[in-house]
């Protein structure tokens, strides 16, 4: 493809060279540039681009996009000068895959908790209802049945255009995707043609990168703040956040909620461990799903298909044939009669939701949580997890998560600040995750539940940046000898 056809929609301005010269592959990490490519300078969190472009021309780059443009400019190659390097990446990259979000129906799902089940269920119920989709998730990427192995919650732009033109190849016709606020801060979506985008909630998390909640949600906001008039944008009603989601943008505006008046609404009738009974949309319906935070995403999964063209009549019975996602409230119960769950939460918000679900279903038995915090992640949070941890639990086991380049100890030492005094006798640490998993399955009890929190789906636990394998369930399920 030639340049002029990849710059289509993007503001530029040509400051040498001729734009009709043709393009291999195109590049934003100078080591993978080969002769043909073009490289695209973007200033990155922790590195600026600009300081490769002369390492990406002695490769072979035919092109540069950039928004420096630099002192020396090497004969035969096209500097293309712009505002916003990043922008001018997802837009290149939707016209290199051939817009492959023009030809399906993408929806996006963006907030602090709840965005994999949403997407995922959205993805699961499609197809039960004979249509075929792609999934851009935390946990996997589908393009129609193939698995494809996911390494973050949303993609850079050049993989999700070839993701999303591989799933309009295997005929999908519908993508759900996760939207994160780093992906929507940093213009990884630029380029693409949504049709809905959904809000789920926002609570504290990703302060390390945003520096305020405030610039966390404009993030979230900017992303609805761009969406076309033919798209829908859904909002929950019931966050406090939830309407300002919607104060600029174009979109068609509709709400949902389980606590007030909504375009969508939905009220739980009947809690159990296994199960919820649901008023959905003025239905009874029953649900594979445990806590009220899951009504809040089965409802935004039902009124994006409404608003996707399903009708009410073929719906409803789906909702009740989906299974809850991987890692997300997964319960293991052992011979003794001892039940795990696992589960994802790792902000304060998320691990209050599960603790609370868990308050309300036990009958008599105590319980035990294990939760750590990741390392290089927002440090604020940690004291937060574990006041929430031993306000709603009987016995605290604080451990490692992904330590990352940080020491455990240190990072439990973080936690421990949010522990009260009158709480310090029912908390242990335990820095070896499996060790601290399998204290508290030996301190439990039959009618016990213990809830091993924050990594819920992941297979490894990252130290000193390098990927272990580690599982939640597999270490339960052998200490249980199941």
């Amino acid at each position: 493809m030639n340049l002029k056809e990849l710059l289509d929609g993007v503001t530029y301005e040509i400051v040498q060279g001729r734009p009709e010269v043709e393009v291999k592959m195109i590049h934003f990490d100078s080591r993978k540039v080969e002769k043909g490519d073009l490289f695209v300078a973007q200033k990155g969190v922790s590195a600026d681009g600009h300081e490769y472009i002369g390492k990406a021309v002695a490769a072979g780059a035919v092109a540069v996009v950039c928004e420096v443009v630099p002192e020396e400019l090497k004969e035969g190659v096209v500097y293309v000068k712009t505002a916003n390097s990043s922008e001018a990446l997802g837009i290149m990259a939707s016209n290199f895959y051939g817009n492959p979000s023009r030809r399906m129906k993408v929806v996006g799902v963006t907030g602090t908790n709840g965005k994999t089940t949403t997407a995922t269920l959205l993805y699961e119920l499609v197809r039960l209802l004979g249509k075929k989709a792609g999934l851009l998730s935390t946990v996997c990427n589908y393009i129609g049945d193939e698995r494809v192995h996911a390494t973050h919650t949303t993609p850079d732009a050049m993989e999700i255009n070839e993701l999303m033109g591989r799933m309009v190849d295997a005929g999908c016709e519908y993508c759900f995707m996760e939207v994160s606020s780093h992906a929507i801060d940093q213009r990884r979506i630029s380029g693409l043609d949504f049709d809905g985008a959904i809000f789920s909630n926002i609570t504290h998390d990703h302060l390390d990168y945003h520096k305020t909640f405030k610039a966390y949600i404009e993030a979230k906001k900017a992303f609805f703040d761009r969406l076309p008039k033919k798209a829908f944008a859904l909002t929950n009603g019931d966050d406090k956040n939830g309407m300002v989601m919607l104060q600029n943008t174009v979109a068609r505006k509709y709400t949902y909620s389980c606590k007030r008046m909504a375009d969508f609404n939905c009220k739980t009738l009947e809690r159990h461990l296994d199960g919820t009974l649901l008023l959905l949309d003025g239905s009874e319906v029953w649900t594979r799903f445990v806590g009220d935070f899951n009504a809040y995403n089965l409802l935004a999964v039902y009124a994006s298909a409404r608003l996707l063209g399903f009708e009410k009549e073929e719906l409803l019975p789906v909702m009740s044939m989906l299974v809850p996602v991987s890692g997300r409230f997964e319960t293991i119960l052992s011979n003794e009669g001892v039940m795990a769950i696992v589960d994802y939460a790792h902000t304060p918000d998320a691990l209050e939701n599960v603790l609370s679900t868990i308050g309300e279903l036990k009958k008599d038995g105590t319980v035990i949580t294990v939760v750590g915090a990741g390392g290089d992640r927002d440090r604020t949070k940690r004291p937060e997890m574990a006041e929430v941890a031993c306000r709603l639990s009987d016995r605290v086991i604080l451990t490692s998560d992904n330590p990352r380049s940080e020491e455990p100890a240190a990072i439990i030492e973080d936690m421990r600040a949010g522990v009260p005094e009158e709480a310090e006798s029912r908390v242990l640490a335990i820095t070896d995750r499996k060790e601290a998993i399998r204290a508290a399955l030996m301190l439990a009890k039959k009618g016990d539940i213990v809830l091993v929190a924050g990594k819920g789906h992941e297979d490894y636990q990252e130290i000193k940046g390098v990927k272990h394998h580690f599982d939640d369930k597999e270490v339960i399920k052998e200490i249980f000898k199941l």
